[in-house]
């Protein structure tokens, strides 16, 4: 009896042993955890004034850069315009380069401060009912002198079906103005054509198809990046900023969308912005339909 007593007392013993140890290894464990979090949210502020003060600079850069650049565009305008006399041909070749590159840089601003806005959280979204009727009639006139001009036709189909949509009708122009301009970056013959029908669950899938070069598999991935350029000979000549697609994508998602692109080298592509269009329906709303 006193022999079992002894053993279970031993066994105890080390229980209590293995236990304590177990408890240990626990408190270093739980000491690790907490280390681990605390440089977790070291980390995480430390990025979040990385992001704030690269947001502060490129909204400072855009502003500063405004003002120069719309000087440089007012003086080429007045030189175009031969305001302060004549000028030859070579004169105005020159002037006219000049504007070409302060426009480029007056866009790359615009993409610049909008970027910021959104890194920022600034960017107010003003959803309100609008005609996609009168949306494309609007784009229709904007890209006018591109589809009167030049071996490629820009061709918005008539959106029949498609009922009012509930959206920021300002950053819905935005999205299909950076995709009509990109797709024309990579067609020189042609056809661009803009159309939008309806989808389940009411979304809008406004699509952007062009007979242009294509872009390879490889770069789909990234083609909605910051600063993402494909190459081509013609888009050389028509220079981008490499911001237009990636304002796209946080558009769409601002807007509680998203954007969807597929080419095929030598054939073309289509790029699209599938949006909702009707307002979130609330809580409360879901629980008086149920």
């Amino acid at each position: 009896m006193n022999t079992e007593i002894a053993q279970l007392e031993q066994q105890l013993a080390v229980a209590r042993s293995q236990i304590a140890s177990l408890n240990a290894e626990l408190a270093e464990t739980n000491n690790g955890v907490l280390a681990l979090y605390s440089e977790l949210d070291e980390q995480a502020e430390e990025l979040r004034q990385v992001s704030e003060l690269k947001s502060r600079f490129l909204s400072y850069m855009s502003h500063e850069f405004r003002t120069p650049l719309v000087s440089i565009q007012s003086m080429g305008r007045l030189l175009i315009e031969r305001l302060d006399g004549p000028l030859t041909e070579e004169q105005e070749r020159q002037v006219e380069f000049i504007q070409q590159a302060a426009g480029e840089l007056s866009e790359m601003v615009d993409d610049l401060l909008d970027l910021a806005k959104v890194e920022a959280g600034r960017i107010t979204v003003s959803p309100d009912w609008f005609e996609l009727v009168d949306l494309f009639s609007a784009l229709r006139g904007m890209f006018k002198p591109i589809a009167t001009a030049g071996d490629v036709a820009v061709v918005f189909e008539e959106p029949e079906g498609v009922p009012s949509m509930y959206s920021d009708n300002q950053k819905v122009a935005q999205i299909l103005r950076n995709f009509i301009s990109n797709a024309y970056k990579f067609t020189e013959h042609g056809s661009i054509v803009i159309s939008a029908r309806v989808e389940p669950e009411d979304m809008v899938r406004f699509s952007v198809a062009d007979t242009g070069i294509g872009i390879a598999e490889a770069d789909l991935a990234t083609l909605f990046e910051d600063f993402v350029q494909i190459s081509s000979a013609r888009s050389r000549s028509q220079r981008g900023t490499g911001l237009g697609l990636s304002l796209c994508r946080r558009f769409a998602e601002l807007l509680g969308g998203r954007v969807e692109v597929e080419s095929t080298p030598g054939v073309g592509s289509t790029f699209h912005a599938i949006l909702p269009s009707k307002p979130p329906v609330s809580r409360s709303e879901t629980e008086a339909s149920a």
